[in-house]
């Protein structure tokens, strides 16, 4: 795209001046200005076509997944593939990306020459980003045209949610140190051993059976078992109408961060669902660490069921997963529950994350414990978040029904609120 510059459209203007100059007067030096005013554009012009086409430029990162919080380093290399001089080039980074930064005005850049820059972003939202498209303006050394570019997006930055580190949070009752063995193979690594077989490609050499492998000269792996240990289900509440928030002011983020490494304090926005998908985020990976089975169910636009599994792999898969959900559902916590907890082994543990300050909790969470299901709490207090009462007489109801609850406050710290411990557990310590 080419365009004349406010400025340029007086040389067109001086032109017609000088060529009725010369036509009623005969003067030639009308003629000769307007010879130079023409190989002066023609000149620009040339030079803005060539210096632009022989620009390319990269985006490279180290990797296209971060969480909120953290700082996002990108490198921009730009390369003038061309013998011809680009006097300025302005590099915009059209990313859709909260904060985002990476945009530099350029100047100098001899033919054939490189530039790098890195551009960091505290990333403040979680979702999915595109890297661009980025916009590349530069023009002639007269400025007499200005011509732009667009480079589309190659790659998407995940942005998963922000999590806290919890030193202690007390286990479901559900989940039990040992029992029956479940019979039911699993990619892990248990102390239920119960057989061997043939080597796979993509098998782990720690599960080789060495004396089998040497009796038989070909490579053994050994089968296992899944732990006889229940399982622990996090129900995320995404019920469009019982979601609250209110007007904040977000972090403001200051170049002087960057020059001096001093971390911005990134606040969680002042919604009930962020806080859920946080503190849903947290408790997941806290499980996943203690070696748990955490599996997922959420009831947003869309069913979702994450199966209960261990590992570093499921890690990512629920946090991707949280990353994407919108409380754009309808299904109450109690049709969720209804329809998933038929499903959950006996003796497993529920973990309820919700704002909703509706009596059907007290309903779910009597659900949960016919079924033998041991269920959990944390409750966002959307009075809060600018929300209606009555989160503190339904604290009330479930501390009767000897369920533990774990009461989130806008504004507070949600690595000491998620640690804190429960009234329940207070009251049967004292008693020791």
């Amino acid at each position: 795209m080419r365009k004349f510059t406010g400025s340029s459209w007086l040389l067109p203007a001086l032109m017609i001046i000088l060529f009725f100059g010369w036509a009623t007067t005969g003067v030639m030096i009308y003629i000769r200005l307007l010879f130079l005013i023409s190989l002066l554009l023609f000149g620009s012009y040339l030079w803005n076509l060539i210096a632009l086409n022989g620009i390319r430029i990269d985006r490279r990162s180290r990797s296209l997944r971060t969480s909120v919080g953290k700082v996002f380093d990108e490198r921009f290399n730009i390369l003038n593939t061309s013998r011809w001089a680009c006097m300025w080039l302005e590099i915009e980074n059209l990313s859709t990306m909260p904060q985002k930064s990476g945009s530099r005005l350029l100047t100098g850049l001899g033919g054939m020459q490189q530039r790098s820059y890195t551009a960091r972003t505290w990333v403040t939202k979680r979702g999915a980003y595109p890297l661009g498209p980025t916009l590349l303006t530069t023009g002639d050394p007269f400025g007499i045209f200005v011509r732009t570019r667009y480079e589309p997006s190659k790659n998407t930055l995940i942005v998963l949610p922000m999590t806290v580190d919890i030193p202690y949070f007390p286990a479901p009752e559900g989940i039990l140190p040992g029992g029956k063995e479940i019979h039911q193979k699993t990619m892990d690594v248990t102390p239920n051993a119960t057989g061997i077989r043939e080597y796979i490609p993509g098998d782990p050499i720690k599960r080789v059976h060495w004396p089998s492998t040497a009796k038989r000269d070909h490579f053994m792996v050994k089968v296992h078992e899944q732990d006889p240990q229940a399982e622990v289900w996090f129900f995320l509440d995404s019920q469009m109408n019982i979601q609250f928030s209110r007007l904040g002011s977000s972090s403001e983020i200051k170049e002087d961060d960057f020059i001096i490494s001093r971390r911005a304090q990134i606040k969680l926005p002042e919604d009930t669902y962020e806080y859920a998908i946080s503190a849903t985020a947290s408790l997941v990976k806290y499980f996943l660490q203690q070696k748990r089975a955490v599996g997922l169910v959420s009831s947003g636009s869309k069913f979702t069921v994450i199966p209960a599994e261990r590992g570093e792999r499921q890690i990512g898969k629920i946090l991707e997963t949280l990353a994407f959900l919108k409380a754009d559902g309808d299904l109450p916590l109690l049709g969720c529950i209804s329809m998933q907890a038929r499903y959950l082994p006996m003796g497993s543990g529920g973990i309820l994350v919700t704002s909703s300050v509706n009596k059907n909790l007290l309903i779910a969470v009597e659900d949960l414990t016919r079924r033998n299901l041991h269920p959990m709490v944390v409750l966002i207090m959307s009075s809060t978040f600018g929300g209606p009462s009555g989160g503190e007489e339904l604290i009330e109801g479930l501390e009767r029904r000897n369920v533990p609850v774990f009461k989130i406050v806008c504004g507070e710290n949600l690595e000491k609120q998620l640690g804190q411990l429960p009234v329940i557990y207070k009251r049967t310590w004292s008693s020791i």
